[in-house]
């Protein structure tokens, strides 16, 4: 320590506004038609890219949560900072995806089709939510909150592992219609 107290940060305004503007940015997104004639590579690589950073981010919670559980905290940080990580990389890749290509439409029918849209659906509601609810909980760590961190923390690791995991199964149920 260099002697000098610890002064709380407000992130507040700095997690609205992320929150916002990604959650924002997404939304247009949905409704963009995609880049007409794109064809410097073929784009539906990077749903694939998608589910390998989904399917990162979960591994990298289940291990943070076992580190926490374990009391291992410095541990428990490193894997949540690899989660933010892998989430930023899937980011990139997802809006680049949603920009330059148009939606893929669900072709299947029946109980998968009932099935997938349940998915898709609480998928893109609990995405919307995790934006804020991680950058809450990571910041009320780096303020030293550590009970008002362990509080919201029990909501936000079950909402992310279902993100990242329901993220890897609507990949893996729509891939056959790109």
């Amino acid at each position: 320590m260099n002697g000098k107290p610890f002064k709380k940060k407000n992130y507040r305004p700095l997690i609205i506004t992320l929150s916002i503007v990604l959650i924002g940015a997404i939304g247009v997104l949905s409704g963009v038609p995609g880049v007409e004639d794109f064809n410097a590579f073929d784009v539906t690589i990077l749903p694939l890219l998608n589910a390998i950073f989904n399917t990162f981010t979960f591994m990298f919670l289940v291990c943070a949560l076992v580190a926490i559980l374990k009391g291992k905290v410095s541990v428990h940080k490193r894997f949540i900072y690899a989660a933010f990580g892998t989430t930023f990389l899937f980011l990139i890749s997802y809006v680049s995806f949603h920009y330059l290509a148009p939606s893929t439409p669900y072709g299947g029918d029946g109980f998968l089709a009932g099935f997938y849209y349940f998915i898709l659906i609480t998928h893109i509601i609990l995405a919307a939510a995790i934006v804020p609810l991680a950058l809450t909980t990571v910041t009320r760590a780096w303020n030293m909150e550590n009970e008002r961190h362990k509080k919201i923390a029990r909501w936000t690791m079950p909402i992310w592992l279902y993100v990242s995991f329901t993220g890897v199964l609507v990949y893996i149920l729509i891939r056959p219609y790109y």
